[in-house]
């Protein structure tokens, strides 16, 4: 087994990467903490050059190649976060660059890339084969591979997001970190448990590729295959090799979060905090405002919780905060059958206002399935404040002889 990075070998890393690196602030989530029942703070990554903590690791491997290194290039294979981490990097040290994404990723997460000066190829439907064709480049053109998580570089690049909570927050109790392969939980535990043995470290997983926690309950590497989740940035296929051996040395606990639940923590998030996170950056409020730490984190402690990247596309940001308020019972879909008669679209509506719902969107159909010949079929949107108020939306349209239907 390769020899891990140290708590030396993290303060290393920083002084090569910090004239690059932004250190970005640590902001304490008052609203976010009442509704936790913790004192939460919040490490913003998110808020990092290329809108990710990926920088750090990339930075601190590039910076160590030799003037040969440099000179043949260096390649990546990303969908998003890694691949604007190395673009950015190799542009900083005048390195070219080439980045293999998958066809079909996210336009703004490309285009960024190719803003940071890398030359961007788009091959393979799926990861496993953009990551082979990048791996297949390498070994023609002789350019270094840049692995996203399982180095020691990387792992000790990302480890300086752990020097700066040390160093940012005097007491703290928790850290809560979401994780992919592990290079950024391995790279924190390291630097903290250094420092506060105390600390609990507790990793946090989309429950759709779960097999970090899998494997760490069970204690060997699992593989699975790669769901769908909009936690992407994280759905990774197996644990590395260097990263479960730290995770397992260094890290407490580890949770998943459903979909429905990180919608809702980007929305509140969003919110209430004013800091927009991506899906894989939202897992650690997901956990905690889902209570899925209950029994886990104790109340009125000190929580960190990393927003490890603001990357969202635009339109899956309007789904999210869309699917978000409907999960939070903030945005209701009902179908109501009516008789074919004038007036009944005024009446229902009237209901709703006095109901004080807001009727956002409405449709009108005769077509719908199983509707008699003499009825219509109404579907409205309407926003509320939250599932009890949604409640009694439905009960007075039911009090007036209606008889609505939730549309999932």
């Amino acid at each position: 087994m390769a020899k891990l990075p140290d708590y030396d070998a993290v303060v290393a890393a920083e002084s090569r990467i910090s004239p690059s690196v932004k250190r970005t602030p640590v902001l304490t989530a008052q609203s976010l903490s009442g509704i936790t029942g913790v004192t939460m703070f919040i490490k913003c990554e998110n808020l990092q050059r290329t809108g990710s903590y990926k920088l750090r690791g990339a930075l601190n491997r590039l910076s160590q190649l030799s003037d040969e290194q440099r000179s043949k290039g260096v390649v990546a294979a990303s969908a998003g976060n890694h691949a604007q981490g190395v673009a950015l990097a190799a542009k900083e040290l005048g390195i070219q660059a080439t980045i293999y994404m998958p066809v079909g990723a996210a336009l703004p997460k490309m285009q960024a890339t190719k803003g940071y000066g890398a030359k961007v190829v788009l091959e393979g439907i799926d990861f496993d084969r953009t990551l082979e064709a990048a791996l297949k480049f390498a070994d023609e053109t002789g350019a270094i591979f840049i692995p996203p998580f399982d180095h020691y570089d990387i792992i000790a690049g990302q480890g300086t997001v752990g020097l700066e909570i040390l160093e940012q927050i005097d007491d703290f109790d928790y850290v809560l970190v979401p994780v992919g392969g592990g290079g950024l939980i391995s790279g924190i535990a390291t630097a903290i448990k250094a420092k506060k043995p105390g600390v609990k470290i507790i990793g946090v997983q989309s429950g759709s590729v779960d097999v970090f926690a899998r494997s760490f309950k069970s204690k060997k590497r699992l593989s699975q295959e790669i769901r769908p989740t909009i936690a992407d940035g994280i759905a990774v296929g197996h644990p590395g090799e260097l990263t479960f051996e730290a995770v397992c040395d260094l890290v407490d606990d580890f949770v998943t979060v459903t979909e429905d639940e990180i919608a809702e923590a980007i929305l509140l998030t969003l919110e209430r905090s004013k800091i927009l996170v991506e899906p894989a950056g939202a897992v650690g409020f997901a956990a905690l405002l889902s209570g899925k730490l209950e029994g886990i984190v104790e109340k009125g402690s000190r929580v960190v919780v990393v927003a490890t990247g603001g990357n969202i596309d635009p339109l899956l940001l309007q789904r999210v905060v869309s699917h978000g308020l409907e999960t939070a019972g903030r945005y209701l879909k009902l179908r109501i059958p009516l008789p074919d008669l004038p007036g009944q679209l005024a009446e229902t509506s009237k209901i709703v206002a006095q109901a004080n719902g807001n009727v956002v969107e409405v449709q009108h159909t005769r077509h719908g399935s199983g509707l008699q010949i003499s009825d219509v079929e109404l579907e409205l949107h309407i926003e509320t404040r939250g599932p009890e108020h949604a409640e009694n939306v439905m009960q007075a349209l039911r009090d007036h002889g209606y008889n609505p239907k939730v549309v999932a």
